[in-house]
């Protein structure tokens, strides 16, 4: 092709891709027809000029899905694609897919036991109405504590009630006490005992990860003492339920874990939706070790946490 020939099907290429021109606008921009333009676009493919690839994103996270259902011997795994890997972005994605799932799957008689915290507050915000009978809503864990922060429980336990009909039932408690016996005296009221047999019953469990960072909500209601904070630090990499473990999904520290109110992790082995819902750079070691504690069977998750998992 000769040199003023290129040099026009450059100017036309750019113009068209890289500026958003029409047509029209390039041909009256180098005073030449329409049919002209078309024609010097088409030669700007054939000679390799302009070369058009397609990213289509629902084929990588597809790819991603399948990779960490194998991995983690998953019944599911939903992966979606974020912009940008900051944490209101990712709550905002994720809540919105697990809402989406949640739909799919609630179906008449259904008991959905809920914890709290913001990424669960974006799933029951995204939440639509969906025309069931008989579900019922209980909440997971305490949530009440001593610090002004907001859990979120009761926006959440009322938003999950307004999507399926339903009155929901609070655990009026803290997550974690000073001592097992204020612990035992509290789970043998008969409602509180109502409540925890109800959450035990679910067979659709929801929840998120809590790492171990100063600003994690859990951290922030002031129910450790500076000694528990250090442990906790130095040897387990988040929590489910306010129950703390370690890389391998270990329930570390088991004095801790007798004064906390609400599931054992163990019983969301048992449910047939035990959904995790998080993502994040703070998540990736927590939500690794509840894989490997086998206490989630759906994952909810982004494209890039979903890397950081399937290469660890």
């Amino acid at each position: 092709m000769e040199n003023e020939k290129l040099l026009k099907v450059i100017e036309a290429a750019k113009l068209y891709y890289l500026l958003d021109y029409n047509q029209s606008d390039i041909a009256k921009e180098l005073g030449v027809s329409r049919p002209t333009v078309s024609r010097l676009l088409q030669l700007a493919k054939e000679e390799g000029v302009v070369q058009i690839k397609i990213i289509d994103p629902t084929e990588d996270v597809q790819n991603l899905s399948v990779r960490l259902e194998q991995k983690f011997n998953l019944k599911k795994a939903i992966v979606t694609q974020i912009p940008q890997y900051e944490d209101h972005v990712i709550k905002t994605y994720l809540g919105e897919v697990s809402a989406n799932y949640l739909h799919e799957i609630v179906n008449d008689g259904d008991v959905i036991g809920v914890t709290w915290g913001t990424t669960l507050y974006h799933t029951a915000v995204e939440l639509k109405q969906k025309a069931v009978k008989d579900v019922k809503v209980v909440q997971l864990k305490g949530g009440v504590s001593h610090s002004e922060t907001n859990t979120y429980m009761n926006e959440i336990l009322y938003l999950f009630g307004k999507a399926y009909n339903t009155a929901p039932h609070h655990l009026p408690l803290p997550a974690i006490v000073d001592h097992v016996v204020v612990k035992q005296a509290m789970e043998a009221d008969r409602h509180i005992k109502r409540i925890l047999e109800l959450g035990k019953e679910a067979n659709i469990a929801l929840f998120t990860i809590g790492p171990i960072k100063s600003h994690s909500l859990l951290f922030q209601l002031g129910y450790f003492t500076e000694e528990e904070i250090k442990g906790l630090r130095s040897k387990a990499v988040g929590d489910i339920c306010s129950r703390f473990f370690d890389s391998n999904g270990v329930i570390y520290n088991e004095q801790l874990n007798a004064r906390t109110l609400g599931i054992e992790l163990d019983e969301l082995k048992k449910k047939e939706h035990s959904i995790l819902v998080a993502g994040g750079a703070a998540k990736i070691e927590g939500i690794y070790g509840a894989l490997k504690g086998r206490y989630a069977n759906v994952l909810v998750t982004d494209q890039y946490t979903a890397k950081f998992l399937l290469d660890k």
